[in-house]
């Protein structure tokens, strides 16, 4: 699988703010078909830092009802939550290798 589709995108949020200041924890959407070693590797190799850990969370589709009764789904995501290991280690989402 290539590195580029395996990782999506970064979410960032307020959540994930506090993360990465007080674990030193990134939050990025990813493949669905993306393992934690396939997620650890690309870390690795986009942007140069080791990872301690990943943790995977399978979000489900919610469902709401817009204008007219008409039902509206949003689509299932995949995200890791990727811890450094080197606590002083910072990701630059401005900058791949």
């Amino acid at each position: 699988m290539r590195l580029y589709r395996i990782l999506k995108k970064p979410i960032v949020t307020e959540k994930t703010s506090a993360l990465e200041l007080t674990n030193n924890t990134y939050v990025f959407e990813v493949s669905k078909d993306a393992t934690k070693i396939d997620i650890k590797k690309s870390i690795l190799e986009l942007y140069g830092v080791e990872v301690a850990s990943v943790n995977v969370l399978n979000t489900r589709a919610k469902f709401k009802f817009a204008r007219k009764w008409t039902q509206v789904r949003k689509r299932e995501t995949k995200k890791a939550y990727v811890t450094l290991k080197d606590s002083k280690a910072k990701i630059d989402f401005s900058v791949v290798k």
